[in-house]
C-alpha cells in the first residue's frame, strides 16, 4: 500500500503518508518496509536523514539476507560514509549482494573487474556479472509484451513537440489541443503518442490516446492506424486486446506502406495472433518494414535468422540485422549482439566488445545503477568525503592547489552555515543549495568576495 501511494504521490503530504505506512510495516518486521525506511534515513527523504541509523538498519537487514542492504553497506564502506573506509569489506558486501540478486551489485562488480579496481583485472568475470543484468533486462523486455519489441517509438514529432523541455506547459498543451480539434493530423498523432506513454508531464491516458489516433486515422494518417493496431494488439482499458481489430488497423497502415503497420502484420503472422502462424508471411512483412528503416523489424529479422524460426540459421545475416537495429538503439538487438560476441557465434569472440555491448544496453535502458556503479555521482552530498577527495586532488597535482583552495572555501562556508544558521531546521526543511543560486559561477563569486574584503581592509588601513 505504501509503495503504491509513494509511486502515485505528487505532494510531500502524500509521500509522508506513504512513509508512515512503511514505518508501521517496518515495526511489524516487514523486510521491504525496513529497506524503504533505511533508504529514507540514508538519502534524507522528507528531511529525515540519519546515516548512523540507516547503517544500523542496513546491518540488521543484511543479517536477514537482504541483498539491497548488502549493496548499500558496500557502497558506504567503499566511500567511507558513516563507517570505516574499507575497500576489502566493500567487496565482500558487494559479493554477497550480487549472490543475493542485487542488480546494482552485479554492475559494480562488473565495473571493478573490468577496470581492476581493488581486484585483479578480469574481463571474463566482468562479462559474467554484466550478463546477469543484461539477461534480467532482456527477460523483462520480452515478457512486457510477450513479443520482443519496444512498446512505443515516437515517429511523428513536430519540432514544437520535441523540445528539450520535459514538461509540456499547460497553455501550450491547450494550444496543441485546439490545433488537434481543428484537424491538424500531425498534432493529433503526436498528442496520441504522448498520452499513450505519458510523456512531457502528461498522464498516461489510453482513452485520450485512442481518441486522437482515431481522429487522425479518419483523416488518413497511416501512423495513427498503426498505433491503433498496436493498442489493440497489446490491450488496455480503452482498447481491449483484440487480434482481429489489430490485424484490421495494421493492414490499413501497411496498405499505405507504413513501416509500423508492416511490422505489426509480421508480428501477427510470426506469433499466430488472430491468424495461423506463417513464417514466410512474417518474413515478408519484416523485410518490407526493415527496408524502410524500422529498427524493431530489423531486430525481428535478426532474431529469425539467429534462432532459425521459419528460416535456416544464418548467423551472418543475424549479425547484420542486429547491428542495423542496434544503431537505432533497439535494446534487444544490442543484447543479442553482446551474446554473439561473448560466445563467438557468427563473429570472432571478443570479451571486451561483448562487455561494451552490454554496457550500451544498460545505458539505453537508463539503469538507475549506471551513475553510482561508475562513480559519476554520489546519491547524496557528503562533506567529509568531499574534503578527503579534494585533499587527494591537491596532493596529486600542484596545478590543483588554487582550485582546491577555492572549492574548500565554498565547502567550509556551506558547512558552517549548515551547522549554525540552519541547525534547527535541517531535519524539517531542505537546505537551500548555493549551487542553485550561483550555478557554475560560485568560484568567481568567491574571488570577488575576497577582492572586496581586501579592498575594504586596505581602505581602512590607508584611508
Amino acid at each position: 500500500m505504501g509503495i503504491k501511494i509513494l509511486q502515485q504521490s505528487k505532494s510531500q503530504k502524500q509521500k509522508a503518508k506513504a512513509y508512515i505506512l512503511f514505518a508501521k510495516a517496518a515495526d511489524m518486521g516487514n523486510l521491504k518496509a525496513m529497506e524503504k525506511m533505511a533508504d529514507a534515513l540514508l538519502f534524507g527523504n522528507l528531511g529525515m536523514q540519519n546515516i548512523t541509523a540507516a547503517i544500523q538498519l542496513y546491518e540488521s537487514l543484511a543479517k536477514e539476507g537482504s541483498c539491497k542492504a548488502q549493496n548499500a553497506l558496500g557502497f558506504l564502506s567503499s566511500y567511507g560514509i558513516g563507517m570505516e573506509y574499507n575497500q576489502a569489506k566493500a567487496l565482500i558486501y558487494y559479493t554477497f549482494g550480487s549472490a543475493g540478486g542485487s542488480m546494482m551489485s552485479q554492475m559494480i562488480l562488473g565495473y571493478r573487474y573490468l577496470s581492476g579496481i581493488n581486484v585483479l583485472q578480469n574481463c571474463e568475470v566482468a562479462l559474467n556479472h554484466y550478463k546477469k543484468v543484461a539477461d534480467y533486462i532482456a527477460d523483462k523486455l520480452e515478457k512486457s509484451e510477450g513479443i520482443p519489441v519496444e512498446k512505443v517509438r515516437l515517429t511523428e514529432r513536430p519540432e514544437n513537440l520535441s523540445s528539450n523541455s520535459e514538461i509540456l506547459d499547460w497553455d501550450v498543451y491547450q494550444y496543441y489541443k485546439f490545433l488537434a480539434e481543428r484537424g491538424d493530423v500531425q498534432i493529433q498523432v503526436s498528442l496520441g503518442q504522448l498520452h499513450l506513454i505519458g510523456r512531457k508531464g502528461l498522464d498516461q491516458d489510453y482513452a485520450k490516446a485512442l481518441y486522437y489516433f482515431l481522429k487522425a486515422a479518419k483523416a488518413g494518417s497511416a501512423n495513427a492506424m498503426a498505433f491503433i493496431g498496436k493498442m489493440y494488439l497489446e490491450g488496455n482499458d480503452a482498447a481491449p486486446q483484440n487480434n482481429v481489430t489489430a490485424f484490421k488497423y495494421f493492414s490499413m497502415a501497411a496498405n499505405k506502406g507504413n513501416a509500423i503497420g508492416l511490422h505489426g502484420l509480421g508480428l501477427l503472422y510470426f506469433h499466430g495472433k488472430g491468424v495461423p502462424v506463417n513464417y514466410a508471411e512474417a518474413l515478408k512483412y519484416f523485410q518490407k518494414a526493415a527496408e524502410k528503416g524500422w529498427p524493431n523489424a530489423q531486430f525481428q529479422l535478426g532474431f529469425m535468422y539467429y534462432s532459425g524460426s521459419g528460416v535456416w540459421k544464418d548467423y551472418k545475416l543475424a549479425f547484420k540485422y542486429f547491428y542495423l537495429a542496434s544503431q537505432s538503439g533497439q535494446p534487444l538487438a544490442i543484447y543479442y549482439l553482446a551474446e554473439m560476441y561473448a560466445t563467438g557465434t557468427g563473429v570472432l569472440r571478443s570479451c571486451r566488445t561483448a562487455v561494451e555491448k552490454r554496457l550500451k544496453l544498460l545505458k539505453e535502458r537508463r539503469c538507475i545503477q549506471w551513475h553510482f556503479s561508475y562513480g559519476i555521482e554520489l546519491p547524496f552530498k557528503d562533506i567529509h568525503t568531499a574534503r578527503r577527495l579534494y585533499d587527494m586532488a591537491a596532493q596529486t597535482s600542484r596545478d590543483a592547489h588554487i582550485p582546491v583552495l577555492l572549492a574548500l572555501m565554498k565547502l567550509e562556508t556551506v558547512h558552517l552555515l549548515q551547522d549554525t544558521l540552519f541547525f534547527n531546521f535541517i531535519m524539517r526543511w531542505k537546505w537551500v543549495k548555493l549551487d542553485n543560486t550561483l550555478g557554475p559561477y560560485w568560484d568567481l563569486f568567491g574571488i570577488g568576495l575576497i577582492v572586496a574584503v581586501l579592498i575594504f581592509l586596505l581602505r581602512n588601513r590607508y584611508g
